[in-house]
């Protein structure tokens, strides 16, 4: 760790989601002082009166928007806060973004305007969707349903997204002005993952793929609103079409090592009972 960030405080969006409770345990277990942001904490997206007291006093801001970061709500508020960082004196941010997606690009320009010390973490598909969030309840009844077809994902274990943040927010401006991607070791269908986690847990598992269209409709029978489904299909249909069968180097050159392999962390989750019905 740089000298200059020993007594670094962090500012953490998200800190009780999938990266962001994970990057503030790899900023503490770094030396760095957390100050973990989230509605149960006071700091809410979508009420920017909340903000300058989390920002206020930081030293830099790990930012990941709770809606797609291709989304035009995400474009809003990253850009949004970032001017009220700038101004309150939090010279360096880092924002989470998506490996391929291209309607990303404007909130990453909108992060970028206001002049701050800027990085963007572009990642692959998380591991970890396979074990929080709105495919576990599938996965522990016998089924994945999804509209990625045969397409090959190098799934990175959101523990190589935290590194990669702590690590760059300790390297001083190394970083700074970077677009980096990261990814996972090894390329694997949705079929193969899912594999994966049936002969770690011993359980009779199903990949069904289905179309973009097709899994917009079975949002909307589960009461996501018309314009997020119809928003998720076009994502969906353009970040599915096989653009990201490709690795990525970003934990290699940041972190000096090989990413955490897709076998490991199944094996991890399935010994926590994380797909038990």
């Amino acid at each position: 760790m740089a000298e200059n960030t020993r007594n670094m405080t962090v500012l953490v969006t998200g800190a009780t989601g999938r990266t962001g409770r994970r990057v503030a345990e790899a900023a503490r277990a770094a030396g760095l002082t957390v100050r973990a942001a989230s509605r149960s904490q006071g700091f809410d997206w979508d009420d920017r009166s909340t903000w300058a007291d989390a920002l206020r006093g930081a030293d830099a801001a790990y930012l990941v928007h709770p809606t797609d970061v291709g989304s035009p709500a995400a474009t809003e508020a990253v850009g949004a806060l970032a001017r009220e960082a700038v101004g309150l004196g939090v010279p360096r941010l880092v924002l989470l973004s998506s490996r391929g997606e291209e309607r990303a690009r404007p909130t990453e320009e909108a992060l970028k305007a206001p002049g701050a010390d800027w990085t963007v973490v572009r990642a692959a598909w998380f591991a970890q969707n396979f074990s929080e969030g709105p495919l576990v309840d599938g996965l522990r009844h016998g089924e994945l349903v999804f509209p990625a077809g045969e397409v090959r994902e190098p799934f990175i274990d959101a523990r190589d997204i935290a590194d990669v943040v702590v690590a760059v927010l300790t390297s001083g401006d190394r970083y700074a002005g970077q677009e980096l991607a990261v990814s996972g070791s090894r390329p694997l269908t949705f079929r193969e993952a899912v594999a994966e986690i049936a002969a770690a847990t011993g359980s009779e598992l199903t990949y069904t793929p289905v179309t973009a269209r097709q899994y917009g409709d079975r949002l909307a029978g589960f009461g996501v609103p018309p314009e997020e489904a119809e928003f998720l299909v076009d994502l969906f249909e353009s970040l599915l079409d096989g653009r990201n069968s490709y690795l990525s180097d970003g934990v290699q050159q940041i972190l000096g090592r090989e990413p955490r392999d897709y076998g490991d962390f199944v094996r991890e989750a399935a010994a926590a009972g994380v797909w038990k019905a």
